[in-house]
């Protein structure tokens, strides 16, 4: 078997109930988006997601906190909006920090896995 694609390992971290994924880098990429532009359908559009996808991804985090992460409002005459509650700022800044510490740049025992996986050119 020839392997054709070589890149770099990498941890993901997911935080999970169920069959939930409560939170995961594409839920946390969506949450930084969403406190960029203020918009859901704007920040899945930059993540080339689809608004439907999008919102099913917020219904789920807002779903299992104990309050939503991320709340709307109408438009009206102004243009409506999302925006990160102060828990869903909280819980995405504790979710990059658990990021952070597990990464190889930061943790022993991720540098230690990493090196005992086989080097392409030995398969």
């Amino acid at each position: 078997m020839t392997r054709t694609l070589h890149s770099t390992p990498t941890f993901q971290l997911r935080l999970a109930l169920n069959r939930d994924v409560v939170i995961g880098p594409g839920k946390a990429d969506l949450l930084d988006m969403i406190d960029q532009v203020g918009s859901i359908s704007a920040a899945g559009r930059s993540l080339k997601m689809s608004y439907k996808k999008a919102w099913q991804l917020i219904e789920t985090m807002n779903n299992h906190f104990s309050s939503p992460l991320v709340v709307t409002s109408a438009g009206g005459n102004e243009r409506g909006g999302a925006h990160l509650t102060e828990l869903g700022k909280q819980v995405l800044s504790h979710y990059r920090a658990l990021e952070k510490q597990l990464s190889p740049d930061h943790n022993i025992e991720a540098q230690a896995l990493l090196s005992l996986m086989a080097t392409p050119s030995s398969h």
